[in-house]
């Protein structure tokens, strides 16, 4: 499934340019993707876009406006003394190097909580258990891919780059 997210992601580099989901169904087979993979891929990329459209209806355009146009209630800004708790399940699935990773994320300012939210969704609708942290970092580009975001080239280095050859100094 991992592969055919790093196809869409590499081949619309914006979510709004990538075709409906029975168009690219057909695109993923040409290239040659098997049907259970596109299936997997297509389902998981349904669940961000819901994920996605649904948290942008209630960010707030003004950071000081308290309501959205059908007067729901904006997103708030999580709270500087905030700590977010995973569940035992969401510590098992995802794993204990993906969390960490997420938390580094959030403390560096490039992971907002709505973000990580969609980001923890998303991990727990993998198969899978510990989830790897090569597909933690694919599941946050396709995040940002689904909201239409840019990231930092040190952010995107660190989400692209293969960790397994590093030296620790």
């Amino acid at each position: 499934m991992f592969e055919v997210l790093v196809y869409v992601y590499e081949n619309y580099w914006q979510a709004n340019v990538c075709p409906e989901l029975h168009q690219l169904s057909r695109r993923l087979t040409a290239a040659g993707f098997e049907a259970e993979e596109i299936h997997d891929a297509l389902v998981w990329l349904n669940g961000l876009n819901i994920a996605a459209q649904s948290t942008q209806i209630y960010l707030p355009a003004v950071a000081d406006t308290a309501t959205v146009a059908d007067n729901s209630p904006a997103l708030q800004a999580q709270s500087a003394g905030s700590l977010r708790v995973y569940s035992v399940n969401e510590q098992e699935h995802i794993g204990a190097q993906a969390l960490g990773f997420v938390s580094f994320l959030e403390s560096a300012g490039v992971l907002p909580p709505h973000m990580r939210e969609i980001a923890v969704d998303r991990a727990m609708a993998v198969p899978g258990t510990p989830l790897l942290l090569d597909d933690l970092k694919i599941i946050i580009l396709m995040i940002y891919w689904s909201f239409g975001q840019e990231l930092d080239a040190l952010v995107l280095d660190e989400l692209c780059d293969d960790t397994e050859g590093r030296i620790a100094h």
